[in-house]
């Protein structure tokens, strides 16, 4: 199989030294991706394969969670989704940057995007960049932390199970406390590993 070869661009003076972790991307998927030599990647499959990109562009995986599964919303009609957060580690310093590669790679995973909330091959969320707020100056802008990560078990739980003392950089609250709201509300399940 081939992995697209997506590459971060760092000419932007994103790159600094020093820093590490603190960067949460949930990773989530409804529907195969078939590479360009036949082969069907979905689920954990998928996700390791989006890993190791990750790591060909200089982005090291320091805890990755468990493969969670929940409905699709709001059309319980789609397939389930399988979900996952990871830590990563990087010198890139920029959060814009990290974004449109992240977007680059869904792209190279097949994702299309024909309507809301729809079907997709491969969603990567940036969750939080290093406790960074960032809001929308206009549409399409980068807003961090996630605008709708504490409504969502499936981002939750499995970022609780990686990052328990977590906090959430504008609400001030823990992940422990936004994460069985959120369960009540729209329940993932643990699958096991990826």
């Amino acid at each position: 199989m081939s992995l697209p070869s997506t590459r971060i661009s760092v000419d932007d003076n994103a790159v600094k030294e020093g820093r590490r972790g603190g960067i949460y991307v949930a990773l989530g998927s409804n529907s195969a991706f078939v590479d360009d030599s036949g082969q069907r990647l979905e689920g954990a499959g998928l996700f390791r394969s989006v890993l190791h990109v990750f790591k060909r562009a200089g982005f090291n995986t320091l805890r990755k969670s468990s493969l969670w599964l929940s409905p699709a919303w709001p059309d319980q009609t789609l397939n389930e989704f399988q979900n996952a957060v990871v830590e990563l580690d990087s010198i890139c310093d920029n959060a814009q940057v990290l974004m449109r590669f992240l977007l680059e790679i869904e792209d190279d995973f097949g994702r299309v995007r024909l309507e809301k909330n729809g079907s997709r091959t491969l969603d990567l969320d940036l969750i939080d960049f290093r406790g960074q707020v960032m809001e929308a100056e206009k549409d399409g802008d980068l807003i961090l932390p996630h605008p709708r990560m504490h409504e969502r078990s499936f981002v939750l739980s499995p970022l609780k199970e990686i990052a328990p003392e977590w906090g959430h950089p504008v609400m001030s609250n823990k992940v422990q406390e936004l994460e069985p709201i959120a369960q009540k509300k729209w329940p993932a399940t643990v699958l096991g590993e990826f």
